[in-house]
């Protein structure tokens, strides 16, 4: 039942969004009123994601070696460095530009898993890796953003509002998280309760799609030629991140499925964590947040096309590949 859900979830978000949009065209004011529940929806399914990622499992998802180096690569050197020259040739607007590097600099610790199960790649190695992944990122975020948008960034960084949520939004659900997982080691209440959290991610976040497509609908209008140009960044990052996957598998000598693994981590982001940051964002930068959710949208929908075009066309098994020479 829960996967058949997590299945589903791209059509589920794509419903809830669009019911947002049209909730807060026809009753804008009642829809404002919601905005107040957005916090505590965020930090909640902040805490019940990170509370499936096995955070005490660090050092278990570090012994292969060739598949974590690919991976911390692809991640943390070839996409940003890719995102450094779309910053040089293509000129948007900087709170576009913030969007765009805010929800695809960093990978994804959530779908990513789920994907790459229904996608044949290695799930095992998928969630032994995500703990590194959601560490090194953290670190790794802020620096990106301040080489990639200067200065001004910086500043904006510094704010309380902006640390306030970070601490209280990202770094409280994930130490709360982690504290839980050592409970449920002892207790067997505690453990129930942990999978039964697993349940909450996919309903949580699209009551907070619907919420946030209700309270973003001017800026939707406002931003509809700019984000016209994103959904076309987005799909083209969708088809290099699937090309750089399978170029770092082969130069690793890395199995299909583990190769199938990398397609799917490069390809998906880290959108909704970044929606905190994107929300504390002053009025003139606000137009983050609606390119963060543009993207979350494209991004779901290029997995429904990965699942069918990875594991058949871009990486087959061997098997695949040698019973369609015999056919020939």
């Amino acid at each position: 039942m829960r996967e058949q859900l997590e299945q589903q979830q791209s059509w589920i978000y794509l419903a809830f969004i669009a019911l947002g949009l049209c909730l807060g065209l026809l009753a804008p004011e009642p829809m404002a009123a919601f905005e107040q529940a957005l916090w505590p929806l965020l930090g909640l399914l902040l805490f019940a994601t990170f509370t499936q990622i096995p955070l005490l499992q660090i050092k278990q998802g570090l012994q292969d070696t060739r598949f974590i180096a690919a991976l911390l690569i692809g991640n943390f050197v070839v996409i940003p460095a890719l995102l450094g020259v779309l910053v040089v040739w293509i000129p948007l607007p900087l709170p576009v530009l913030a969007g765009v590097l805010l929800v695809l600099l960093m990978p994804c610790t959530d779908w990513f898993i789920t994907f790459t199960h229904l996608g044949q790649g290695d799930a095992a190695r998928a969630i032994a890796a995500t703990p590194l992944l959601l560490l090194v990122q953290m670190v790794a975020l802020p620096a990106y953003l301040w080489l990639l948008l200067g200065s001004e960034w910086l500043q904006l960084t510094l704010s309380p509002t902006l640390l306030s949520a970070f601490l209280s939004l990202i770094v409280l659900p994930l130490l709360l998280a982690w504290l839980t997982e050592r409970a449920a080691q002892r207790s067997a209440t505690i453990e129930r309760a942990t999978r039964a959290l697993g349940w909450m991610p996919v309903p949580l976040l699209a009551c907070v799609l619907l919420i946030i497509a209700a309270t973003q609908v001017t800026q939707v209008l406002t931003l509809r030629q700019l984000l016209g140009h994103a959904v076309l960044i987005f799909i083209g990052f969708l088809i290099v991140a699937a090309l750089l996957g399978k170029a770092l598998g082969h130069l690793f000598q890395l199995p299909p499925t583990s190769t199938r693994t990398l397609v799917f981590s490069f390809g998906t982001r880290n959108s909704f964590v970044m929606l905190p940051i994107a929300l504390t964002l002053p009025n003139g930068w606000q137009a983050a947040v609606v390119i963060i959710v543009c993207q979350s949208l494209v991004e779901l929908l290029g997995m429904v096309a990965y699942l069918r075009w990875v594991p058949k066309r871009l990486i087959p098994s061997k098997d695949t590949k040698k019973a369609d020479a015999h056919g020939k």
